[in-house]
C-alpha cells in the first residue's frame, strides 16, 4: 500500500504527460483525429488551416504540455504562424486534454521536428 502511495505522489507536479500504455496514445490518437487532425493535419503535418506539431515551435521545451493546455481551452492568438488565431476546443474533459498531449508527444518523439520557419 505504501508503494501505490509513493508511485502517486512521484507523478504528481509533472508536465510531462507521456505515456507508454497504448491504450492512452490510442484514445489520444482518436481524440487527436476527431478535434484537431481537421486544422493540425491527420500526421500531425499542418495543413493549409493550421501548423504542424511536428514543427520545432511545439518542442516541450518552447511549448509545454501547459501551453497545449491552455491553447486547447482558451484558444490562442496568432503568434508563430499567419494561419489566423485558434479557437478553443470545446468539450474536452482535462483527461481528453491530457490524452491528446501524449498522442502528440509520442508521435514528435518518434518522427522528430521540422526546422522553424517551414522550408
Amino acid at each position: 500500500m505504501i508503494f501505490l502511495a509513493i508511485g502517486l505522489l512521484a507523478g504528481c507536479g509533472s508536465d510531462n504527460t507521456k505515456t507508454d500504455a497504448p491504450a492512452a496514445v490510442s484514445d489520444g490518437a482518436a481524440l487527436y483525429a476527431a478535434n484537431c487532425a481537421s486544422c493540425h493535419g491527420a500526421e500531425l503535418q499542418g495543413t493549409a488551416r493550421g501548423p504542424a506539431h511536428l514543427s520545432i515551435v511545439y518542442e516541450p521545451s518552447h511549448h509545454s504540455d501547459e501551453s497545449f493546455r491552455r491553447a486547447i481551452a482558451n484558444g490562442v492568438p496568432a503568434h508563430h504562424w499567419n494561419f489566423g488565431d485558434m479557437p478553443p476546443v470545446e468539450g474536452l474533459s482535462s483527461a481528453q486534454v491530457d490524452a491528446i498531449i501524449g498522442y502528440v508527444r509520442e508521435v514528435q518523439q518518434r518522427e522528430g521536428f521540422e526546422p522553424y520557419p517551414p522550408q
